[in-house]
């Protein structure tokens, strides 16, 4: 998966001025160029500082001291690397509150500019390009997965995904790496994992109650403690009421 660089989205051709350049020279190449700073180059063209609308407008308002250059610029001046990724360019302008990078080669020297605008490209990248990375670097390539297992829906870079994963613990490295994307701006998780299904429908499976202690066959009543006892008594003693009979009985005869 090969993420866009600096090179890519940098405008090659940057416009820069000495430390000498006068004010009105500024405002008209920051006009000309419809930009909103521009770097401030040394005689090996490397960059020094930076000029922006704001310092233009500071040294108007304050009306006092040189109209340079080099007398109104930003310095140290915050530069890019052409082969840093997107993300580590936009993460230093946030860090640094910029608009602009001068990007620099390795010796230092200025060989182009990169714009919040420049960055914006990577979302104007076509939804097909970005199904297409997912589904052949991210999903084949990288986790080794079949496609015919999972659908990628791709609209305005939102990316849904749906189908279903070997196991649930791919799901977080699965979404991380499209988020990482060039051009994703979104990603809805709406997976199944082969695991859990499995392990439900063996939990539901026929036939899997809870199995009773001690449980006699079927039609078998409960005993009755004793009972043995009991009727071993009566054999001894007798039915009772017999005895009473036979009393009554001698009686009639005498």
């Amino acid at each position: 998966m090969r993420h866009r660089s600096v090179a890519d989205l940098m405008t090659p051709t940057a416009v820069a001025v000495q430390p000498g350049t006068p004010f009105k020279e500024i405002a008209r190449l920051l006009d000309e160029y419809g930009i909103t700073a521009v770097p401030v180059v040394d005689e090996a063209n490397r960059p020094v500082g930076v000029v922006s609308e704001a310092d233009l407008l500071r040294r108007h308002t304050a009306k006092d001291g040189p109209s340079t250059a080099e007398a109104m610029m930003s310095s140290p001046v915050v530069v890019a690397r052409p082969s840093w990724t997107a993300v580590e360019a936009a993460r230093l302008m946030e860090r640094h509150r910029v608009k602009r990078l001068p990007v620099v080669d390795a010796d230092g020297t200025l060989i182009g500019v990169l714009s919040r605008s420049d960055l914006l490209q990577l979302f104007l990248r076509r939804d097909r390009a970005i199904q297409e990375e997912i589904l052949e670097d991210v999903v084949t390539r990288i986790l080794g997965l079949s496609p015919a297992s999972l659908h990628i829906d791709v609209a305005e870079g939102r990316v849904t995904l749906s189908g279903t994963l070997p196991r649930r613990s791919i799901a977080p490295i699965f979404l991380r790496l499209c988020e990482d994307v060039d051009g994703v701006v979104e990603v809805v998780d709406r997976l199944s994992y082969e695991d859990e299904t499995a392990a439900a429908a063996g939990a539901k499976a026929p036939g899997a109650g809870p199995k009773v202690a001690g449980a006699g066959p079927v039609g078998a009543g409960p005993k009755v403690a004793g009972a043995g006892a009991n009727e071993a008594r009566g054999a001894r003693e007798g039915t009772p009421g017999h005895g009473d009979q036979t009393a009554h009985g001698d009686q009639a005869a005498l």
